[in-house]
């Protein structure tokens, strides 16, 4: 068992391992390359845009978005849903899955953040600037490591058509918001938020990999092993 632990964490962290170095390389050539190239003339236009168009209802709402990506929120929303699928399913698996996913994206956020340096953008920031760079939005990435895995779970382990359409279609929207609250704040680039979903994806996809042990986005490797569907009540 612990043998089999340590491999499969060993091939999380490779995994991971290349989706840093991914976002590194994206990096350094959004700064060292594409510096003051079009495609960076283009973000400050996309980031003033929204900072001339700014008023008090969206500052009052983009603030509540922007906060369903703090620390706090997110653990808080990780741990009632780890909680939730454990009682309901009456395993560790899909928890753990969760917990992956979210700390991944949090472990790769962090070591991107030590290796490059990416300046906010110059507009008024309407939120106190954290001592992190701007490149990736770690807001951006925890929300969508954890809604994106949440519908997820929705999709495979809730029956009621009409209940997994609404939950799934809410789950995925959260992520979206959370970087419109990010850019509108003045706090990222747009091309901080989209690396921030390839990073929340990419750690989605390995946790699921890895964790839940699938062939495929839904298909068990032991077809004896198949989850069983769990009412909407129970989710």
């Amino acid at each position: 068992m612990i043998s089999r632990i340590t491999r499969i964490a060993a091939k999380v962290l490779l995994s991971l391992a290349v989706v840093y170095a991914v976002l590194v390389g994206i990096a350094l050539l959004l700064t060292k390359v594409l510096d003051h190239s079009g495609l960076t003339r283009a973000e400050d236009h996309v980031n003033t845009g929204l900072a001339d168009h700014r008023d008090k209802p969206l500052n009052d709402l983009t603030y509540l978005l922007s906060g369903l990506g703090n620390t706090a929120a997110i653990i808080g929303a990780m741990v009632v849903v780890a909680i939730a699928m454990r009682f309901a399913l009456k395993r560790w698996r899909e928890p753990i899955f969760l917990i992956v996913a979210v700390s991944a994206q949090a472990l790769v956020f962090f070591c991107v953040q030590l290796s490059v340096t990416r300046q906010r953008p110059h507009v008024k920031r309407l939120d106190s600037s954290p001592p992190t760079s701007s490149f990736p939005s770690g807001h951006t990435g925890a929300a969508t490591a954890l809604y994106v895995a949440s519908a997820l779970l929705v999709v495979w382990y809730v029956r009621r058509q009409w209940v997994k359409v609404l939950s799934v279609t809410v789950l995925l929207a959260v992520p979206l918001l959370v970087a419109y609250g990010r850019l509108y704040r003045g706090m990222h680039h747009p091309t901080d938020v989209l690396a921030a979903f390839l990073n929340g994806l990419a750690c989605v996809a390995i946790a699921s990999l890895f964790v839940l042990n699938r062939r495929g986005w839904g298909e068990p490797d032991d077809p004896s092993q198949a989850p069983t569907p769990v009412s909407a009540g129970a989710t």
